[in-house]
């Protein structure tokens, strides 16, 4: 059943949204360019490509591509600002939930990992 089905309970629709959301980010996140925009805008604040571009050793059009994707998993949003110039600004909220997707995988393995352990040792 697709995720936005009408049969779909809206808590499995939601749960699935999520899903999607922390796939996006962890696509995006698989590449070390766009992490490393990512921690220029963290560190830095909001830039254009151009500002980007100087910065790592690669084209302004590669970073335009990786920036693209970051926005489309939700990671950064561009603005317009003067002169037409678009600044691209880091966004958390898709990172917080792929970190909250991250901790509820956490907690489904610590019980059989505590019992794995609780066996071993005993």
């Amino acid at each position: 059943m697709p995720p936005d089905s009408p049969d779909r309970a809206p808590a499995d629709r939601a749960l699935a949204d999520r899903e999607a959301v922390a796939e996006q980010v962890f696509v995006a996140l698989a590449d070390p360019t766009r992490r490393a925009l990512l921690a220029r805008l963290a560190s830095a604040g909001p830039a254009t490509a151009t500002e980007l571009a100087d910065r790592l050793p690669i084209t302004r059009q590669a970073i335009a591509k990786h920036l693209a994707l970051l926005a489309g998993a939700g990671l950064v949003t561009a603005e317009r600002g003067e002169r037409r110039r678009v600044r691209y600004r880091l966004r958390s909220a898709p990172m917080r939930v792929a970190q909250q997707f991250l901790a509820a995988l956490a907690r489904d393995w610590d019980g059989p990992l505590d019992a794995l352990k609780d066996h071993l040792d005993g």
